[in-house]
């Protein structure tokens, strides 16, 4: 009985040793955004700026990971050097409101806990994504927005800007065109500002930029953040906040972030669906991210794309738009930077 109780305590004791000592392949996805974006309309200058932009987004985010950090700290670094980046449509590059504001979303999750952080038509938080960490850990809620949002930030120390910090001549342009128009548009249309920057010259895009995560640890989580639409109105809020609809964690399945019609997304709780097929159905990332976007979605009429990363570090970047900015890099040392359907 003792040698039998010896090996018993043994085994339970190199079993805990090694599940303590396991491993994840540490993965980072991201995406700025999808539409129709050809390669016609795309010069050798543009596609250098994008890409430059979304490797120095990779880059931030996987050094995190790298050095033993969380997914959390990844998602949310890769996501700052967008929001502050002009050519994407989250904070500094977003686009104007109908009444001329510039009104930023964004929310994160942890796919360990299930907890969520998600901030809305915010007007005065320089990182976005940073608030709505914030709310998540060092608040009782889910969602903030507005002025509401804002004074948390500013009670929590988060760098708070004027509201002329997101202002851009050729983004203030592009609203005068939609409203000359008198319709809105999905981020932009064609070339009608003569900006030099390469934002301001493709064609209609889907404007939101986002990462996922599966750091050492096996966590998994999530980050999304957005402009939303150029002339918008009266409060309205897109996908990139709600929970389940733009992004979603959850270890027992994936990470999930998403980028269109925002509409589209939160009717079809698209980020949700594709852990849902998962988790209920059994099916593996690709065919759950594929069965969403490229049928489900596209019949219901909902243009855009995902970005997701699974526990075992397996990825997914569907997409039923001409095109759409992302990016990834694995523990292989795999790295790429994609515009084009490929």
């Amino acid at each position: 009985m003792r040698r039998l109780l010896f090996l018993l305590t043994l085994s339970f004791s190199l079993n805990f040793m090694a599940n303590a000592q396991k491993t994840y392949p540490i993965t980072l996805v991201i995406h700025g955004g999808a539409g129709n974006i050809s390669r016609e309309s795309m010069t050798p200058d543009k596609e250098k700026a994008y890409t430059e932009g979304l490797n120095a987004a990779l880059a931030a985010g996987y050094a995190v990971l790298e050095k033993g950090g969380t997914s959390l700290d990844a998602v949310e670094a890769a996501v700052r050097v967008m929001e502050d980046n002009p050519l994407f449509n989250a904070g500094k590059g977003a686009v104007f409101t109908n009444e001329g504001k510039n009104e930023l979303d964004a929310a994160i999750m942890d796919g360990a806990t299930l907890k969520a952080g998600s901030v809305a038509s915010v007007t005065t938080i320089r990182n976005p994504i940073t608030a709505a960490r914030t709310v998540m850990e060092k608040s009782p809620h889910v969602m903030m927005v507005g002025k509401g949002a804002e004074k948390f930030a500013k009670e929590q120390k988060l760098e708070i800007v004027n509201p002329s910090y997101f202002y851009s001549e050729p983004r203030f342009k592009q609203l005068q065109k939609a409203k000359e128009e008198d319709k809105q548009t999905l981020d932009h249309s064609s070339d009608t500002t003569g900006s030099t920057l390469p934002i301001f010259m493709e064609g209609k895009k889907f404007g939101t930029v986002g990462a996922v995560a599966l750091d050492k640890y096996g966590n998994l989580a999530a980050a999304t953040s957005t402009g939303g639409m150029t002339n918008k109105r009266y409060g309205r809020v897109g996908d990139a906040p709600i929970i389940g609809a733009g992004t979603y964690a959850n270890n027992k399945t994936c990470a999930v972030s998403a980028t269109g019609h925002g509409e589209f997304f939160i009717r079809y709780t698209v980020a949700h669906d594709i852990s849902a097929l998962m988790e209920y159905k059994h099916k593996s990332l690709r065919k759950a991210t594929e069965k969403v976007v490229l049928e489900k979605l596209l019949k219901a009429g909902g243009e855009g794309g995902v970005i997701a990363v699974d526990r075992k570090g397996k990825i997914a970047m569907p997409f039923n738009s001409n095109g759409m900015f992302r990016a990834y890099k694995t523990a292989k040392g795999e790295t790429q930077t994609l515009i084009f359907k490929e």
